[in-house]
């Protein structure tokens, strides 16, 4: 079986090219034209001796993902539906701004973390992905681009690591990717610019914070343990006080100096002013010191699975305000691409209810939550 050389950072493929006999500089030279040109045929590859070419054609190749669907949204939103076999999907999606192109990448097929909110964790967990196949979302997405618009200018400025599943349970194929997407030689990109979103795997934050820091999301959700318990099943392994002490430490390494808080708003269940009172005494007095962050508000995207509604966009301003007059940096994040599929949550690919997922999430539904003046849980 030939390599993958998409499954390679830098330094692993200089280990590779060790093992053909060839000198550093030459992994450097490989690399490039593979990721900054876009090159998948050894033979492009002009600057590199045919001897090493002839080895490469034996032992390695360039293989990207198989593109089952593309689809554009009205509002120039591209999403992509790879195939990564075994009848198993993920989708990664392009989101043009007037400032930036950002790109949504997944790490898994499916997701074992089964937010309710969420309509990937509906279809359950399949497999991790290797670190070449979340390289080739990025790869095939910024030189599909590139062609597609005409230039050869980098298109995509910011990688959102907030596809299908959650990446600190793919630890090990998720670092080689992230310093592939930083290296100069290949994509480029500053720490700053690339997003790790997690539910809160608190071992794993810590490790990131000294392996390979880049900015951080937190999908909170919840003011409150109990409400949090219900939502993010993975709290109640890794509570409230646990996730804010490992934010803090994350601070410590972060190219950013505050952890942006995801919060899905969710019509009647954390988005009251009880709700928002909780999340800015959470924030300012955790450990003494409170944790540097600003919030950034997500509207529901409705699926009939999970039982829920979305906020409306009134209680979503006035939630916002709440924060805001507390002096934390709020937003609330526009609904892109919901025409097709392509928005936040709505990830799910061809679902398929591979771990009783269904089971589970209807469990978590019938616990009643309590409203937040009662116990301090809502």
């Amino acid at each position: 079986m030939t390599a993958n050389l998409l499954d390679f950072d830098l330094d692993g493929l200089a280990a590779f090219c060790e093992t053909l006999g060839e000198k550093r500089f030459r992994a450097t030279q490989l690399y490039r034209w593979i990721h900054q040109r876009g090159a998948c045929n050894f033979d492009e590859m002009s600057d590199l001796a045919k001897s090493l070419r002839a080895k490469l054609h034996a032992v390695a190749r360039i293989e990207g993902l198989p593109v089952i669907s593309q689809h554009e949204s009205a509002d120039g939103t591209i999403k992509w539906l790879f195939d990564v076999g075994q009848g198993n999907a993920v989708e990664a999606v392009f989101i043009p701004e007037d400032d930036r192109g950002t790109l949504c990448v997944s790490s898994q097929a499916g997701c074992a973390v089964g937010c309710r909110f969420c309509s990937t964790g509906h279809q359950g967990f399949a497999r991790n992905l290797s670190t070449g196949e979340i390289v080739a979302q990025l790869w095939f997405a910024e030189h599909f681009l590139r062609r597609h618009l005409q230039t050869q200018d980098r298109v995509i400025s910011n990688v959102v690591m907030m596809g299908m599943g959650e990446p600190l349970q793919n630890y090990a194929a998720l670092v080689p990717a992230l310093r592939t997407m930083l290296d100069d030689h290949g994509y480029g990109l500053s720490r700053r610019r690339v997003t790790v979103s997690t539910s809160g795997v608190v071992p794993m934050m810590d490790r990131l914070g000294l392996d390979c820091p880049v900015a951080l999301a937190v999908s909170l959700h919840a003011p409150a343990d109990a409400l949090r318990d219900n939502l993010v099943p993975i709290n109640r392994k890794y509570p409230l006080s646990e996730l804010l002490d490992a934010c803090n430490r994350y601070l410590e390494h972060a190219p950013r100096d505050f952890i942006t808080f995801e919060y899905c708003m969710l019509e009647g269940v954390n988005d009251q002013p009880e709700h928002a009172a909780l999340l800015i005494d959470l924030v300012r007095r955790h450990g003494g010191s409170g944790v540097p962050c600003k919030f950034n508000l997500i509207p529901f995207n409705p699926f009939p699975q999970s039982g829920l509604r979305r906020s409306s966009q009134a209680q979503v301003q006035a939630f916002a305000k709440l924060l805001s007059d507390a002096g934390i940096v709020t937003t609330v994040r526009k609904t892109r691409g919901d025409d097709i599929d392509a928005a936040c949550g709505q990830l799910a690919g061809d679902v398929r209810d591979r771990t009783r997922v269904e089971v589970r999430i209807a469990r978590q539904r019938s616990v009643v939550v309590l409203p937040a003046s009662v116990g301090g849980a809502a």
